[in-house]
């Protein structure tokens, strides 16, 4: 049935032609902005899901930038750490220079008062706009990382950068509420001037030998005349083996004494008589150095700004730790504390004993140092790792032989500091690698989701052009079908 009101073949080709216009619409969109999902409508899962990941390579995108002000900071502060070590070893040769008795020390002074004050001008200068790592004990922190949890939350990660502090700042005492002398343990209240001594008795026979020896030198002796020449025979072996600091008199008859004036050297003795009814024995087998000891638990854990004392003869000689110090530290700390004050009848020596314990021997050639004693608190700011290098002199015999132990310490500082700075270097680029990578694959994945396949979307346009000639050629063809009705009535 034909019908000039209703063209059923016009609507179904208007119906189709619609169709393809709107995929040819959709298909030029795609090919004009190189996307298959420019907005929500397209795919609203797919779009939110790129939009989220579009929002965190943005993110990475500003991380990268944090990386990179983080990695030229650590690249000064290293530059610098390292230039001071160099500096800090020409010091050394310096002071090394110095110990000669025949040198003009004044003058070597004067360089080494010119090679701290570069020092000092290198440590000032070491900022990038204007954070100084080498100064300070605080912590700086670096964006390295956005992590997205699998409920959708983010959190931010960062990396560490302990500062190096290579000033030479003193420090100020803390006045907190925490005793830290029980950390330390003082051998005795007075470092005595005089000897340590071991008492030899000798029992006589006139066919005896007798047999004495110190640390790895041995004297073996025949008996005298009588018990007092004896005596006197053993005594003089004993000095004639000619070891510093160790020698031996005759007390009374059969005893001996033996003295060591060695300042951080125990001394080992034995002695041993044979023949006859001869006898040799000695009240101890180890004079003991003649330094007294500050001891320091190596458990304790040493935290920012614990202070430490250390105080006789009415003076007090301080360190303040830093982040990250332990017990060694504060026993070397409070060594240069002590050298420091040019105390020419004083000197000192860190060691470690069997069980680990790190101490402070600290020794006196003069009249006896008196009231020794270690406190501690917390709540101090620390000293700087190159304290005391401001108070090198070499100009006396004292002061050249007192710097080069010291000099050596800051030197293992400034290379610690430099090590240290390195190591975090390395973890930054290689998080910045990381982060360039991951940019990069998130980048690919959006686009894997989003972006168009322009072969596909050529292909597709080409087909929905000639669909759209077509298609108007059938919805023409519908509209003449009325014509025809015209016909009927000619």
């Amino acid at each position: 049935m034909s019908s000039i009101l209703t063209n059923n073949g016009a609507m179904v080709a208007l119906q189709t032609l619609k169709t393809i216009n709107s995929d040819l619409s959709k298909t030029q969109s795609m090919i004009s902005t190189g996307k298959e999902v420019a907005s929500a409508k397209d795919n609203s899962s797919v779009w939110a899901i790129s939009k989220v990941m579009e929002a965190d390579v943005a993110g990475f995108n500003a991380i990268s930038d944090s990386l990179s002000l983080g990695e030229s900071t650590l690249a000064v502060a290293s530059e610098a750490a390292e230039t001071v070590t160099d500096l800090l070893t020409d010091i050394k040769a310096k002071v090394v220079a110095a110990q000669e008795e025949n040198v003009d020390r004044e003058k070597i002074q004067t360089d080494i008062d010119a090679l701290v004050g570069q020092v000092k001008s290198v440590v000032g200068a070491a900022q990038f706009n204007g954070l100084n790592l080498v100064e300070g004990t605080e912590d700086v922190n670096i964006l390295s990382s956005l992590d997205r949890a699998s409920n959708g939350s983010v959190a931010a990660s960062e990396i560490t950068i302990n500062r190096q502090d290579l000033s030479t700042n003193l420090g100020s005492y803390g006045g907190g509420a925490v005793d830290l002398s029980a950390n330390g343990t003082v051998s005795d209240s007075t470092v005595s001037a005089g000897a340590n001594t071991a008492t030899i008795t000798v029992g006589h026979d006139a066919a005896a030998n007798y047999t004495v020896t110190v640390g790895n030198k041995s004297v073996t002796v025949e008996a005298g005349a009588d018990a007092d020449a004896t005596d006197s025979a053993i005594a003089g072996a004993i000095n004639g083996l000619g070891i510093d600091g160790v020698s031996a008199t005759v007390v009374s008859t059969g005893q001996l004494t033996m003295a060591s004036t060695l300042a951080f050297e125990d001394v080992e003795i034995s002695v041993s008589a044979s023949g006859g009814s001869s006898t040799m024995s000695v009240d101890t087998n180890t004079i003991s150095q003649r330094a007294e000891t500050i001891t320091f638990s190596q458990g304790v854990k040493v935290n920012d700004g614990d202070s430490y004392r250390v105080a006789f003869n009415g003076s007090d000689y301080d360190y303040i730790a830093g982040k990250g110090e332990t017990m060694e530290d504060v026993a070397r700390g409070l060594k240069i504390a002590i050298d420091s004050a040019g105390l020419e009848t004083v000197s000192t020596k860190v060691t470690q004993n069997d069980a680990g314990d790190w101490q402070l021997n600290i020794d006196n050639s003069g009249a006896d140092v008196t009231d020794l004693a270690l406190s501690g608190e917390d709540g101090g700011t620390a000293s700087g790792g190159l304290f005391g290098l401001d108070s090198l002199d070499v100009t006396t015999d004292f002061g050249a032989e007192n710097a080069l132990g010291m000099v050596e310490t800051l030197i293992n500082n400034s290379v610690d500091a430099a090590a240290e700075f390195g190591s975090a270097q390395g973890r930054i680029e290689t998080q910045s690698s990381f982060i360039s990578n991951l940019t990069d694959a998130l980048t690919s994945g959006i686009g894997a989701m989003v972006d168009a396949d322009m072969e596909e979307a050529s292909a597709k346009l080409q087909a929905l052009q000639v669909q759209q000639q077509l298609g108007v050629q059938s919805l023409s063809i519908a509209n003449q079908s009325p014509q025809t009705i015209l016909s009927l009535f000619g």
